[in-house]
């Protein structure tokens, strides 16, 4: 089952919803910065809370970035915080820009962070259930400032969170809090593949670096010491300047961090052995990553599913191929989906993969096409599943054609779809996601 949760039209929509707001940076500043006309939401990578009662909509809008949320008794969507459009002049003291990961935490906060705008912020908003005008929120100055996408916190350890740097030379990190629930104070690492020898600085795909291994064994390099000081003859990757934009990229490069092609969303899950498994997405590799987390500083960087991988082994086969695979959801039974940006030079993309690991090794048999977005100039993102409802996930149809009002008057624009699993063919399945939740 498959319904439209919300979009801009009806929030926008003074008579149909009144006292809503939704984020749409104005044409004036668009043009400030050569973009688009009357485009500017970006629906991202949306977070439920535990009770599956909010959903929480970032935008990864180039300035005046800022958080949305929706709430399904009331049905209605409200701004918690957005920046004042600063960034134009470059100054982002209370402006922000291109958040794509929205993370609701363990102490009931939300993180958002900066992807290629703003300064590579990670924001914790400390109260996301307040009213929108008693809304508080705090720079982490404790995450190192990079490209971020996927972030996102260990299920077993209190201490680990776990990021990457979306960039065609980024790494991979961990940050472990000196104190459990205490986000302010740690320790990061980089991930370096032990035999990786090629030039950390340059693109995964650079000369220096084609046929360098980047898996098997890896080691979790530090960049700074136990309270989250910089090492020596490391950069401060919490200090941005003009000519470092994003510093925790230069520190992991000064500590041989293993560089990937556009790392972007991630997942934390638990192997068949039992260890926990990192799953990334290399979207310039058309590859998913599996980082097994072995103990201390050790881990494993294997494939999940890469090009070669069979598509639909067992079933009808697919014409689609596996492109731009970017943001990754995670079902009750740890099963990953794998949803594509533009996907196959569509228009229309917004192709979304079930990754069939049957034994859960962290190898996948095959790649089954799951289902598609079709929206004309959409991309499919934010796909994540209710906590409360292990049979229903939503989806974020992000800056689709009729965003742009000036196209398409009246459009519908950026919006989140709800889908619901209950009465598909696979009633095993279904009964087996239920049972997980309930144990």
């Amino acid at each position: 089952m498959q319904m439209n949760l919300l979009s801009m039209r009806e929030i926008e929509d003074g008579v149909l919803s009144p006292g809503q707001s939704i984020i749409r940076v104005p044409d004036e500043a668009q043009a400030a910065l050569n973009r688009g006309l009357s485009t500017a939401s970006m629906f991202d990578m949306i977070a439920y809370d535990p009770s599956g009662e909010y959903l929480f909509i970032p935008h990864e809008t180039i300035v005046g970035a800022g958080v949305s949320r929706y709430d399904f008794m009331t049905e209605e969507t409200h701004v918690l915080l957005r920046g004042d459009l600063g960034g134009i002049e470059g100054d982002w003291s209370a402006d922000f820009g291109a958040f794509d990961p929205c993370r609701y935490t363990p102490n009931h906060t939300l993180f958002l962070g900066e992807e290629w705008s703003g300064q590579g912020r990670i924001i914790e908003v400390l109260n996301p259930h307040a009213a929108p005008e008693d809304i508080e929120w705090r720079e982490l100055h404790s995450i190192a400032n990079v490209s971020h996408e996927g972030i996102n916190f260990s299920p077993r350890n209190k201490r680990p969170i776990y990021f990457v740097d979306e960039d065609r030379s980024g790494s991979i990190y961990k940050f472990v809090m000196a104190t459990p629930g205490d986000y302010t104070k740690g320790q990061t690492f980089v991930l370096s593949v032990n035999d990786f020898a090629g030039d950390p600085s340059q693109n995964y795909n650079a000369a220096a670096n084609i046929g360098q291994p980047r898996t098997g064994m890896a080691t979790w390099v530090p960049i700074t010491d136990f309270w989250g000081n910089p090492l020596p003859g490391v950069t401060n990757p919490f200090e941005v300047t003009e000519s470092l934009g994003r510093p925790g990229r230069n520190a992991a490069d000064d500590v041989n961090g293993t560089p990937f092609g556009r790392p972007e969303d991630m997942e934390v899950g638990v192997l068949r052995n039992r260890n926990e498994v990192l799953y990334f997405t290399a979207t310039s590799e058309s590859t998913v990553y599996t980082v097994e987390i072995i103990g201390g500083d050790r881990a494993k960087v294997g494939v999940l599913v890469g090009p070669d991988t069979p598509k639909n082994l067992g079933f009808p086969g697919t014409s689609g191929v596996l492109n731009s695979p970017d943001n990754l959801a995670q079902d009750a039974l740890g099963n990953i989906y794998i949803i594509e940006d533009a996907p196959n030079g569509s228009s229309t993309g917004g192709d979304i993969w079930y990754a069939r690991d049957k034994n859960n090794d962290g190898v996948a048999e095959s790649l089954d096409h799951f289902m598609s977005i079709r929206a004309d100039g959409c991309e499919a993102t934010g796909m994540i599943f209710n906590p409360a409802n292990p049979c229903e996930f939503v989806v974020a149809v992000q800056h689709p054609d009729s965003t742009n009002l000036t196209s398409t008057p009246n459009g519908l624009g950026d919006a989140v779809w709800k889908f619901n699993l209950d009465y598909v063919d696979n009633q095993q399945f279904v009964q087996a996601l239920k049972e997980e939740v309930a144990k």
